[in-house]
This record gives structure tokens, sequence and C-alpha cells, in this order.
């Protein structure tokens, strides 16, 4: 989709600050984030959101769930994360196109202080 702000992430046309890529995968700092770590996981394949994965994306699914545990580790979060799927304008999700959030740390209130 030529208009999603994750899509012109992947094609390079807004910079971000990179954890990882491959030819599937893209993952980034959240521009907003909600706690000490927030990354964002997102397939180079624009689907809308987790309602929207049909059988031929189970390969790609799969190799973002095995991606996960590894990228927390690089980033620190060996004693443990969170990792949310918002799915649905009700569900949170304010991007239509699939992505994991990946959490760690002390959250972040919106007022900006920490709580644990």
């Amino acid at each position: 989709m030529s208009d999603c702000i994750f899509c012109k992430i992947i094609r390079g046309e807004i910079n971000t600050q990179k954890v990882y890529e491959d030819s599937d995968i893209l993952a980034f700092h959240d521009a907003f984030p909600v706690a000490e770590t927030h990354v964002l996981v997102v397939p180079k394949k624009h689907i809308d959101s987790l309602n929207h994965v049909e059988e031929k994306d189970l390969e790609l699914v799969g190799k973002i769930n095995l991606a996960i545990p590894k990228l927390a580790e690089t980033l620190g979060l060996n004693a443990g994360f969170k990792t949310l799927i918002n799915t649905g304008r009700a569900g949170g999700q304010t991007i239509f196109h699939l992505h994991y959030h990946i959490l760690g740390g002390r959250f972040i209130r919106k007022d900006g202080l920490h709580q644990v």
C-alpha cells in the first residue's frame, strides 16, 4: 500500500532506527515508545492485521515469531519481555499493517513518569 507508513519505512522513504532487517522482516524502534525498550517488528509484505493473515503467510508469520526472541536477546531483554499485536480499531490498532511490539524494561506513562 503506497500510503501505509510502515510500507514507506520498508521502502526507505521514511528514516527509522533499524534494529534488524532481512528479506522478509524489518524491526525498528517505535517512534512513540511506551516502554524503555519498544521495538516494532513488521513483515515487509503488507498484511492489514492479524485478521488478514492467510495460510500462504504461515511461513512468514512463523519466521517473525522465531525472530522475536532472538531480537529481544540482542536488545538485552534476557530477563523477559512482552510481545503485543493490536488487531482492529477496537483492539488498539492505529496503523493497519501487521506489526508486533517487543516491550521490555519499565513502562512509560503518557505523563512521562515510569511505572514498573
